[in-house]
């Protein structure tokens, strides 16, 4: 199946310059005093002692925290917004998205410090730049200790150069004209192609407020932006049907859903044990498949290559099983089997990322009228208009 990546349009948009104080104003409007620091993740987080892990070649996420992070607030930026902080801290890779944080952190002197007694409770500002995403635990921490922060897992120069370049007052202000135009949904069809098969997934929205994820976090309250921003987004009430979905090998599986989780998934090409192993946790962990997330890209955006820009790409759609408190669903982490089954991972469906499977049509049924939202990865005529 030949497809091309999407958005043309923005091979032709000029975005600014990545810089630091930039994105701080936009995102957070930060407070003259108020206090800021970075959260990086490491194999071993002892070696943020004297930097030592800037040798290793293979943390580019976290050598890209310190090179467009870390100095540019110690060279100016602190002085620039009039905050303070500035310091760094590393924890230990907690291998799974949005899995629960360790608490022990080092500091680039030696000092092993704890992230709830002394990190969290001081500082008013806290961005974490990591290896996997920790929206959830962190949004969990700011509304206990009343911090505002970012989570910018796999930030690369992509990203960089364009995601997190922009101007979020205008990602913001489409993102609300999409969810005008999406909320209240009483539920969305997604069909799929595979291999000259078609699949349908359908999620019962129930006619919710949709909700954005827009890369504003400002004003006095708790609260946590996933950057790159630009998304619309629903907690599913239900789902049943099936999809395709590809595993990180390139193995296809058919996913069968009822009562809103994968019940079980079945083998269409690749390797039969990928496909066993993940049926093997479906059953010892029934919650892992929980449908907990349905959503879309609002963004004219280049493919960066990882999940966390390109799922907020117009045209794109993606769901998501487990974890959903951070986004206001109730499978909290207590309710997994196994402590490691507790992650919140995306499945993103792009014409760059699932080559193999077309989206044909997503469809939304609300206000008793059905409306098309995307057709074989482009969005419709109503979600442009909504932009217009």
């Amino acid at each position: 199946m030949n497809q091309t990546p999407i958005p043309t349009q923005a091979a032709r948009r000029i975005f600014p310059k990545f810089r630091l104080e930039n994105l701080l104003r936009s995102t957070f409007e930060p407070r003259i005093a108020q206090r800021i620091c970075i959260l990086i993740d490491l194999p071993d987080a002892s070696q943020i002692k004297e930097f030592a892990f800037l040798k290793n070649p293979e943390l580019t996420i976290q050598k890209n925290a310190v090179k467009f992070f870390f100095e540019p607030l110690r060279d100016g930026t602190l002085a620039e917004l009039g905050l303070g902080g500035g310091e760094m801290y590393a924890y230990k890779i907690t291998g799974g998205s949005n899995l629960d944080l360790p608490d022990e952190a080092y500091t680039p002197d030696g000092r092993t410090v704890s992230l709830e007694k002394d990190v969290y409770p001081n500082y008013d500002i806290i961005l974490c730049i990591s290896t996997y995403s920790a929206t959830a635990p962190l949004t969990a921490f700011a509304k206990k200790y009343g911090f505002r922060g970012a989570t910018l897992h796999g930030v690369n120069q992509t990203i960089l150069r364009t995601g997190l370049a922009v101007s979020y007052d205008d990602v913001s202000v489409d993102a609300e004209k999409m969810r005008l135009g999406m909320t209240g949904a009483d539920w969305v069809e997604i069909d799929f192609l595979f291999n000259g098969n078609s699949h349908t997934l359908r999620l019962e929205l129930g006619g919710q407020e949709a909700q954005k994820s827009h890369g504003l976090c400002r004003g006095d309250e708790p609260d946590v932006a996933n950057l790159p921003a630009g998304e619309i987004y629903y907690v599913p009430t239900g789902a049943s049907g099936e999809f395709p979905m590809r595993y990180e090998d390139g193995t296809i599986g058919l996913m069968h859903v009822a009562d809103g989780r994968i019940q079980k998934a079945e083998l269409l090409s690749g390797d039969a044990s990928v496909v066993e192993a993940h049926n093997k946790k479906l059953s010892s962990d029934p919650v892992t498949g929980e449908l907990g997330e349905l959503g879309f890209g609002t963004q004219v955006l280049p493919v960066s290559g990882r999940d966390i820009q390109d799922e907020k790409i117009r045209g794109t759609i993606h769901v998501a099983t487990g974890r959903s408190d951070h986004l206001g669903g109730s499978l909290t982490p207590d309710k997994f089997a196994e402590h490691l089954n507790a992650t919140h991972d995306d499945i993103l469906f792009a014409p760059h990322k699932t080559s193999e499977i077309l989206v044909t049509q997503a469809r939304m049924h609300r206000h008793g009228e059905t409306v098309v939202l995307i057709e074989n990865f482009e969005p419709s005529a109503y979600i442009n208009n909504l932009l217009a």
